[in-house]
């Protein structure tokens, strides 16, 4: 089969473009914009690219259209898609219909941390040879890709004889579960495509203002999850956050294994960041990692408790766990120049970028300026929903720069309550200058952004440098 896939440069449709070519289908695509990771993934899959949405891509024929979420109408292709009665499907149905019937899929839903717990879930199956197809909004370091279908070698006595080698698809299927709506053409959520068996709920805030009116509205969509869990699979939960029990707490037919407290799977932090791993008062094993902050503890906490229900030992889970690389934009270390360490992560959400610099200043302490640099270039973030909780969320942070080009409120005025120590700018050009001329040896620069941010990580590198 032929699928040409519209929008194929996000995350997501990229990782079905993948998946899709695996399993033997011919994948072509086209996106508005072709830029890194994504492009270079897509390219090294040796996937055709075309830039923009010209009418004419339908002379390539192909068997049906797979459309992103990103396309919307008065797109020139899809309006011409349309107009011909041309078969066509969104990214989240032909996934279901055509990788996951069958499997036993294991969905990771939440504001935050899906692309880091899917990824630690993913490896602690692959360590244990279990061999998990994914789809991942990210790129895990230990992978390498951010999707496959998933395949166990085995070898039969007969074959053993000749060394040759069967391949069988894994049945297990990790997917990074977003609560964002499918198509413009199906507004449920995309994760209740996926019907999986095993289900981690991170946490619950309000976040796509662009597409829900209020935390109540995502609350409900996380219930109709909920509801398509079989009572032989399990729900992971964060026991911490009020929402998710408002959710369970409108019908839940599916086992409870609770993480965050007391009440089920929790750490306990000693020293040098050594972590012992309990489930109520028992201690079931030690951790010892790189990793920053309680965020990624919690995140750890879910992947080992789902990863068990899939048969992995929780030993055999903290042992992937030890060799876990973390995932490419997620405190991803970008290059250091004259003893300035500068960082990328892809924080766009208050909690999120306060998680961030918490972990950060936890592992340099406060002897080390961080210097923060932020893109508020997410829909909730550009139409100033979070205006208000901006400045409490950077407190960590020594120096505070802000992009406010495509920014339609004031972000002077929200960022005011930090004082001096905050700069705006809407020239990206100045912007860098004026990070370089502040930015001394030993200081930790810290970029967050949900997009390229104009290529602002080697820009700043090469200034720092003299390059440029």
């Amino acid at each position: 089969m032929h699928i040409h896939i519209l929008g194929i440069c996000g995350t997501f449709m990229g990782g079905i473009a993948v998946i899709a070519r695996e399993s033997g289908h011919k994948v072509t695509g086209c996106d508005a914009s072709v830029y890194p990771p994504m492009s270079t993934q897509l390219g090294s899959q040796g996937i055709a690219l075309i830039e923009g949405y010209s009418p004419e891509q339908i002379k390539l024929q192909p068997d049906i259209y797979v459309i992103g979420n990103v396309v919307t109408r008065g797109n020139p292709l899809m309006e011409e898609i349309l107009n011909r009665n041309l078969p066509y499907i969104s990214g989240p149905q032909w996934l279901a219909e055509n990788i996951l019937r069958g499997k036993w899929v294991v969905a990771v839903a939440g504001t935050h941390g899906k692309t880091t717990t899917s990824s630690m879930l993913a490896w602690i199956l692959e360590y244990a040879d279990l061999k998990p197809g994914f789809l991942i909004g990210g790129i895990p370091e230990n992978f390498g890709v951010s999707a496959r279908v998933g395949k166990i070698t085995s070898s039969s006595v007969e074959q053993k004889d000749t060394g040759a080698n069967t391949q069988t698809v894994s049945p297990f299927f990790v997917i990074e579960a977003d609560e964002y709506d499918t198509a413009f053409f199906d507004k449920r959520s995309k994760f209740v495509h996926y019907l999986p068996r095993t289900v981690i709920l991170n946490n619950l805030e309000f976040d796509h203002a662009d597409i829900f009116p209020d935390l109540a509205a995502i609350e409900r969509q996380f219930h109709h999850l909920i509801r398509i869990v079989p009572n032989n699979g399990l729900i992971v939960t964060n026991d911490t956050e009020e929402s998710l029990k408002r959710v369970l707490a409108k019908g839940c037919w599916t086992p409870i294994e609770q993480f965050g407290t007391t009440h089920g799977w929790h750490t306990k932090v000693r020293a040098n960041n050594d972590i012992n791993i309990c489930y109520k008062e028992k201690l079931k094993g030690n951790l010892q990692w790189a990793l920053l902050g309680e965020h990624n503890r919690m995140n750890a906490l879910a992947a080992l408790s789902a990863a068990r229900h899939a048969g992995v030992p929780i030993k055999t889970g903290i042992a992937a766990l030890m060799q876990f690389k973390n995932v490419k934009r997620r405190m991803e270390i970008r290059g250091v120049v004259n003893d300035i360490t500068v960082y990328d992560d892809f924080a766009h959400h208050p909690t999120s970028i306060h998680m961030t610099l918490n972990g950060l200043r936890s592992k340099i302490g406060h002897s080390a300026n961080i210097i923060a640099v932020l893109e508020p270039r997410s829909n909730s973030m550009k139409m100033g929903v979070w205006k208000d909780a901006l400045a409490d969320s950077l407190t960590e942070a020594d120096h505070v720069y802000c992009y406010t080009k495509d920014s339609n409120w004031d972000v002077n005025a929200a960022l005011k309550k930090l004082g001096g120590k905050v700069y705006c700018h809407d020239n990206l050009t100045q912007l860098i200058l004026s990070i370089t001329c502040t930015a001394k040896p030993g200081d930790h620069v810290l970029i967050m952004s949900n997009g390229s941010f104009s290529g602002m990580h080697e820009k700043l590198l090469n200034d720092l440098s003299g390059n440029r």
